[in-house]
């Protein structure tokens, strides 16, 4: 089979997936794929305003947790090179504030580090050396300052889930894990702004049955 001939879908379903669960990543809670996390953009033509239908979409999100997304991934197919989507994943990443970048044609990953301060910052891995769950979350520890065992098990704390089947928006998700790692960091005092009072109320609530009166949570509404 020629590789050059395949799609992009392909390159994922016969090399990307094998690879991350060759490496350790469960295929059922710690990635999914095609993720769309934004709306298309809102245009307005006079008193007319009507979304556009292309919103934002990441080929792979992988996550330590659920709801914990510590890498991203973007494919391409083999006619590219393995560092042709890296500029689209690192905008994506900057959205979702995820440290770990990959891009990749099928043949190798190109791994972008945001923590890394050296030349290292950028390094070609082959498909089997695709790093585990575990190195991964090393990164996005220290890309996040969680430096203690307690803060670890704070910032890893599973989301309190209510029966509406309601999830976070990503930029929730954020301000939620935001908030949690500040509190991992021993922070006791925090201001979390978000945009309606009724998803504040839900975060809130979520946020003081996790930790009750251990911390005081300042709404800006």
């Amino acid at each position: 089979m020629n590789k050059r001939s395949l799609s992009e879908r392909d390159i994922c379903t016969k090399y990307i997936t094998p690879a991350l669960e060759k490496a350790g990543w469960d295929k059922h809670v710690q990635f999914l794929e095609e993720v769309s996390f934004t709306d298309g953009k809102i245009c307005v033509r006079g008193k007319v305003t009507a979304r556009g239908k292309k919103g934002k979409r990441a080929d792979y999100i992988l996550y330590y947790k659920p709801n914990i997304p510590i890498a991203i991934i973007e494919v391409k197919d083999n006619n590219h090179t393995v560092r042709a989507g890296i500029q689209q994943a690192l905008d994506y990443a900057s959205v979702l504030d995820i440290p770990c970048i990959f891009s990749t044609n099928g043949d190798q990953f190109l791994f972008h580090n945001r923590t890394s301060t050296d030349e290292q910052i950028e390094t070609v891995l082959e498909l089997d050396a695709f790093p585990s769950p575990e190195k991964l979350w090393n990164i996005y520890k220290q890309f996040r300052g969680i430096d203690t065992p307690n803060g670890e098990k704070i910032a890893a704390q599973d989301y309190y889930l209510d029966t509406s089947g309601r999830v976070p928006r990503y930029y929730q998700q954020t301000a939620i894990n935001r908030t949690i790692e500040a509190i991992a960091q021993g922070q006791n005092l925090i201001l979390l702004i978000m945009a309606t009072a009724l998803v504040k109320h839900i975060q809130h609530i979520r946020l003081y049955i996790i930790y009750g009166s251990r911390i005081s949570l300042s709404m800006n509404y």
